[in-house]
């Protein structure tokens, strides 16, 4: 299938576009960076998601929205108004399948950046908006609400032993989600499902359930 991912240079996005190059798929990528990816079915385009003047692509059979910015002083315009724009350019529309939205599971707790948390609120509810009007195709709109992924975003947490035994504390399974963990799920509820849509898939093992109780 003809598979569009956005933010694919790195972390989460690159994760799932070589998922979906090692099931078979053709893969194209946007992303601001060039792309490390070496594969004959990957196209890469260096392009910013809020440009209304992105090459034309017919066909879009899965759009994974997953670009991105954080405390940015930009995120409402990059990661709501920059994926509806893309959304509506690429995905709606009779070829398409399956779209999944990259959302947070602070748009659910709201313990991030203002901003960032608005934004991936939106996205979210943007997510349900859109399966609304692809369902005529038969076709999945569905969102991942990750916690915690080992990415480079969160690179000084890694790096820092006191930060990152405190955020595991913050879990019930005392661990994060790695980019390729996140790449599975997006797969499956992309390309396996074929009856779920409409839903937000909370990945943050455990945290937002974490609670002490005092009797």
């Amino acid at each position: 299938m003809k598979v569009l991912v956005t933010g694919s240079s790195e972390g989460i996005g690159k994760a799932i576009a070589l998922k979906f190059l090692n099931e078979g798929h053709n893969v194209i990528g946007i992303d601001l960076n060039p792309s490390s990816i070496n594969h004959n079915s990957y196209t890469h385009i260096q392009g910013d998601i809020c440009d209304k003047n992105l090459l034309e692509i017919q066909g879009v059979e899965i759009l994974i929205n997953n670009a991105g910015v954080q405390e940015s002083g930009k995120d409402i315009d990059v990661n709501l108004k920059g994926t509806i724009s893309i959304t509506e350019k690429y995905g709606i529309q009779e070829k398409i399948k399956s779209i999944v939205f990259i959302a947070s599971a602070s748009a659910t707790t709201g313990a991030e950046f203002p901003e960032y948390v608005a934004s991936k609120g939106g996205v979210v509810a943007y997510m349900k908006n859109v399966a609304l009007r692809i369902s005529k195709y038969g076709a999945t709109s569905n969102s991942i609400s990750a916690g915690g992924v080992t990415t480079k975003l969160n690179q000084h947490i890694l790096d820092d032993p006191d930060l990152w035994k405190q955020v595991l504390n913050e879990t019930l399974l005392n661990k994060w989600a790695s980019p390729e963990e996140i790449a599975d799920f997006t797969y499956f509820i992309s390309v396996i499902n074929k009856s779920m849509t409409g839903q937000d898939i909370f990945i943050d093992n455990g945290e937002a359930l974490k609670s002490n109780f005092i009797w």
